[in-house]
């Protein structure tokens, strides 16, 4: 009997690059994502490969014949992890399949901040060359930026940010800090007293109890005037009200954000509004090459755990394993 896939968004040519060879497996696209359809056809199907839509405790429960909820990518906050490891089911991410690619944003988000991209291209369009001095570029080398997160997005983005020469600082209490220094970074472990001294704020941490919300009112308003914030990791680590209300006072002088709370992000956020930020769909992660890799990592995660070999290299609760 052929083994069934459920495929909670669209069918790239990464997951056929798997699938296409295995005659023992059946994989279904799913359009409609409400819990509630879901829940009504989850227990028919060995495996999930998971788009957007939450995993709940309900749909776990209700999934009796799942043996693998395999990511598609590598962030898992709409996932109830315990509940799957209770199950005794993996839950598998994408490993570094989009580490890159996320790494580049954040840095083409600081040059475009450095470079005034908007503004320049836009009064550029106007005949308005003095915009030149009156709002000066300014390079990354020598400048100072702090990372928070040392993991595979974050070392990424170091090599990066030492390449262009910048003084690169990183907070990440959970990894062997002299692995950052190697890299060529200083370790932080108090990051909000380095705050005073930054020209960048880039966030690279998992969102979890204890980094959501992590950088507020009181951590925006310790940085510079001419300080700015990146964020390519997930809404809501960076408060929103306090951001908005931190770039409309221009106590900061901008900021990058790639993902929101609610998302898609609706055309009302306030944050649209203001003339210095810099916005993308939480796209971060998302490239011709990053969607082929993230495809064919999370359809090999769910082969590998039908044949016995799943990588514990890709899996958050590995404890199910044992």
């Amino acid at each position: 009997m052929k083994k069934r896939v459920m495929i909670q968004l669209p069918i790239s040519d990464g997951l056929k690059s798997v699938f296409d060879g295995r005659d023992d497996i059946e994989i279904e696209l799913f359009t409609e994502l409400s819990e509630d359809n879901i829940y009504q056809h989850i227990g028919n199907y060995d495996a999930v490969i998971l788009g957007i839509a939450p995993l709940t405790p309900r749909l776990i429960e209700a999934a009796d014949k799942l043996k693998i909820a395999s990511r598609f990518g590598v962030g898992y906050d709409a996932v109830n992890v315990p509940a799957l490891t209770k199950a005794g089911i993996p839950l598998s991410i994408a490993g570094i399949a989009n580490s890159v690619t996320v790494a580049e944003h954040a840095l083409f988000f600081m040059l475009a901040l450095a470079k005034q991209a908007l503004p320049y291209d836009r009064e550029t369009r106007k005949g308005n060359w003095a915009v030149r001095f009156e709002r000066p570029a300014f390079d990354l080398a020598g400048r100072t930026v702090l990372i928070l997160g040392f993991g595979k997005i974050g070392r990424r983005l170091v090599n990066r940010c030492v390449a262009m020469e910048m003084n690169v600082l990183v907070h990440d209490p959970y990894v062997i800090q002299d692995g950052i220094r190697t890299a060529g970074a200083t370790p932080v472990s108090d990051w909000r007293g380095a705050l005073g001294e930054i020209d960048f704020l880039s966030v690279n941490c998992m969102k979890n109890d204890e980094t959501n919300g992590m950088v507020g009112t009181a951590e925006l308003a310790a940085m510079k005037k001419t300080a700015y914030v990146v964020n390519t990791a997930r809404g809501g680590i960076v408060d929103e009200a306090a951001l908005y209300d931190a770039l409309k006072s221009e106590s900061i002088a901008g900021a990058g954000i790639d993902p929101f709370v609610i998302e898609p992000a609706t055309a009302d956020n306030p944050l649209f509004e203001l003339d210095n930020i810099l916005v993308s769909p939480h796209s971060a992660g998302v490239t011709k090459e990053s969607v082929f890799r993230m495809g064919q990592v999370a359809a090999q995660n769910v082969v590998d755990c039908f044949d016995g070999k799943l990588d514990p290299a890709n899996v958050i609760n590995t404890e199910v394993l044992k």
